[in-house]
């Protein structure tokens, strides 16, 4: 399959983006990955978004030393060396993926149309936030897509301690022309109900790429600070 890999500093970090031509995608292509045989029943699309994710999971591992594929979980979810977590995601024709010392989810989107944003909107953020969304200097799809892509990010970097939480279990509380943040409530996990996590966010021609960067408790709770977080993450 034809690819082009090039690294992107972002929020402290070290994007790695894989372009890719899915129509150059061939069966044997899939011999690269150790587990080429768990693909063996997805769709040709799946098959080429897949490999590019490794690939690019690959370049972001080869940065910290480390030669290795990452697997396949019984999640779905990639498994990372010990010591390291890292994240993917793919939209149309990119695949991307990061690796950090410490937790990390990222995401990619295709902006919304008007018409997809009015129709999903509903079913991704509630009315306090979508006054937060029009509030903000941002088309409304634009903004949209940023609360999708920004509570993607932040179930990839719990993905081992949340179980497919709803979109109603994060809400968003400000939105700016940098960063998204999210209120998580109990829904989403007892344990971390009550923080705030800083989502990093740029756009890149037709999509939106947001990564999980910080997280902290409300000003009300006492206990000690939550831990920084790096950026997550499928």
């Amino acid at each position: 399959m034809l690819t082009s890999h090039f690294p992107l500093p972002f929020a402290g970090h070290r994007l790695h983006i894989v372009d890719f031509d899915a129509s150059s995608f061939h069966e044997h292509d899939l011999l690269w990955l150790p587990h080429h045989d768990r693909l063996r029943s997805a769709g040709r699309k799946r098959k080429a978004e897949h490999l590019a994710g490794r690939i690019a999971a690959v370049h972001a591992l080869r940065e910290v030393g480390v030669r290795t594929v990452p697997g396949i979980g019984d999640k779905r979810q990639p498994l990372w060396p010990d010591g390291l977590f890292g994240s993917i995601s793919h939209c149309a024709t990119t695949a991307l993926a990061v690796i950090s010392r410490q937790r990390i989810g990222i995401d990619i989107e295709k902006i919304m149309s008007q018409h997809t944003a009015t129709e999903l909107a509903p079913s991704i953020i509630d009315s306090d936030e979508r006054q937060i969304l029009q509030a903000s200097s941002l088309p409304f799809p634009l903004a949209l897509t940023l609360a999708f892509s920004a509570k993607e990010s932040v179930y990839k970097a719990f993905s081992d301690r949340v179980t497919l939480p709803g979109f109603n279990s994060a809400k968003v509380t400000s939105l700016t022309a940098t960063h998204i943040s999210l209120h998580l409530l109990p829904a989403f996990a007892a344990t971390m109900a009550e923080r705030t996590v800083r989502t990093e966010w740029f756009q890149r021609g037709n999509s939106v790429i947001t990564l999980v960067s910080a997280i902290t408790r409300f000003p009300h709770d006492r206990s000690a600070p939550a831990s920084i977080l790096s950026a997550i993450p499928r």
